[in-house]
């Protein structure tokens, strides 16, 4: 089965962030454009960070390992 392309529009997200986050009116929600809302949201969440290179992962897996014999919270 293949993945329709584009992926639909987070339609549910959408509205609970014009809504709930920024408090707009259902008429100014839907006056909006896409890339208005898209800025709104970045100015509210702020620059969003790169996402982690492979070897910088890898990096990270060598300096702190998980240990199948250690214990949750020192027990």
């Amino acid at each position: 089965m293949t993945k329709p392309f584009p992926p639909p529009f987070p339609w549910r997200a959408a509205m609970g962030f014009g809504l709930g986050v920024l408090r707009l009116s259902p008429d100014d929600f839907w006056r909006m454009t896409p890339r208005e809302l898209a800025a709104a949201v970045a100015a509210v969440r702020g620059p969003r960070a790169a996402p982690l290179a492979r070897g910088d992962l890898d990096r990270l897996m060598r300096s702190f390992p998980d240990h199948a014999t250690e214990t949750v919270h020192g027990r």
